[in-house]
């Protein structure tokens, strides 16, 4: 498999990322910590730089790239570590716009994809409600026709880019059966639709993360995204996409942690030597880097098998599962190696393990990913 992620150009990709990460995100992101948002200009430049339309059509300014391209801008954008600065850019381009991508008509991509691509418009997916996160079709807000339009009802929680978003691609129920569901349009500022609250998180503090209140929003024929009722199967495909990402964000948290573990552990002294002269410790680190090999391989198998056109929706699942519960064990066990240190703020070690906690989570939950693996056998 090395050969189909070591190719000049997707090096070439790593390195403009890295760049871009080292002088545009970790000099000045503890602030965004802080403040609990990316700035908007900062997501402007990355625009700028080529980086949101990866996958999109290049009349609309994209690069027309494959999902191993993808996979390797956010593996490389992971390697940053502020999970909620990553979060904000992969919900962005992998797991909201391209709803607009693959179900907007030709009039919708040609309104909204430009300011997409270049970073002028974020975007943001409301899916999950408070009795609705993984079972997608238990969401409960409506939309009902009026004339040749829609009214929405209904409220969404734990939306990320929720407060700052220009574009959002919201799903409701259009029928009574339990996957007749639609994705809309809307816009900010659209009458009715509002943030009820910013959210308080554990990690992921760079990301704003919004609840979302739809009071009687109108909206036009041309805020349908897709066919009438068939968003559930737009939402499963997406998750795909959205699911890898997520594998990404994981071996990259796997990545750092155990690059600034190896570091700290060679200088740490204890006892008269360092720790990593510790059999046991170099044995262990040794054994979370080799899972994290592993782990990478099959995330770069399952872009490849999509570029391949190949239904991976058990081995995606499979992915999510594993990488979510990975990522967990690998930083939670070079935090060890830290000591109290590991649990001050001021070690990236703590800023990792508080954000990696989510990704076993979010995207699907570790259970609910193996019972997708478990029906397809």
């Amino acid at each position: 498999m090395n050969h189909i992620y070591h190719l000049p150009e997707h090096q070439a990709l790593r390195d403009q990322v890295q760049r871009f990460i080292d002088r545009e995100v970790e000099p000045h992101a503890m602030a965004w910590e802080h403040a609990g948002s990316v700035p908007r200009d900062v997501l402007k430049r990355m625009g700028d730089a080529g980086f949101f339309g990866l996958m999109y059509e290049s009349e609309y300014g994209g690069a027309e790239a494959d999902a191993l391209t993808n996979l390797v801008f956010a593996e490389a954008l992971s390697q940053s570590t502020f999970a909620g600065f990553i979060i904000t850019v992969l919900v962005h381009t992998d797991m909201a716009s391209p709803h607009l991508h693959h179900a907007g008509t030709a009039a919708q991509k040609a309104k909204y994809l430009p300011d997409v691509v270049s970073g002028k418009t974020i975007t943001a997916v409301g899916i999950t409600e408070p009795g609705a996160g993984s079972d997608v079709a238990g969401i409960r807000t409506t939309a009902k026709r009026e004339g040749d339009g829609w009214v929405l009802n209904g409220s969404k929680i734990f939306i990320t880019n929720g407060v700052n978003a220009n574009l959002y691609f919201i799903a409701a129920k259009t029928g009574t059966g339990r996957h007749q569901m639609s994705i809309f349009i809307v816009e900010k500022g659209t009458p009715g639709f509002s943030v009820g609250r910013s959210l308080d998180k554990t990690g992921w503090l760079s990301s704003d993360t919004a609840e979302l209140v739809l009071d009687n929003v109108r909206l036009g024929p041309e805020a349908l995204l897709g066919e009438v009722d068939k968003g559930f199967y737009s939402v499963m495909k997406n998750f795909q996409t959205e699911r890898i990402a997520l594998g990404a964000m994981a071996v990259g948290h796997c990545q750092r942690a155990l690059q600034l573990t190896l570091d700290y552990v060679r200088q740490r002294q204890a006892f008269g030597k360092s720790l990593w002269e510790m059999q046991h410790i170099r044995q262990k680190l040794s054994m979370l880097d080799a899972k994290t090999r592993a782990l990478r391989q099959f995330m770069y198998h399952c872009a490849w098998s999509v570029t391949q056109g190949h239904d991976i929706v058990q081995e995606v699942s499979m992915l999510k599962a594993l990488s979510g519960e990975l990522v967990n064990e690998v930083v939670g066990g070079c935090q060890q190696f830290w000591g109290g240190m590991g649990y001050m703020r001021e070690a990236p070690i703590e800023r990792l393990w508080r954000d990696a906690r989510v990704l076993a989570i979010g995207g699907g939950a570790t259970e609910v990913m193996l019972e997708e693996v478990a029906k397809r056998y």
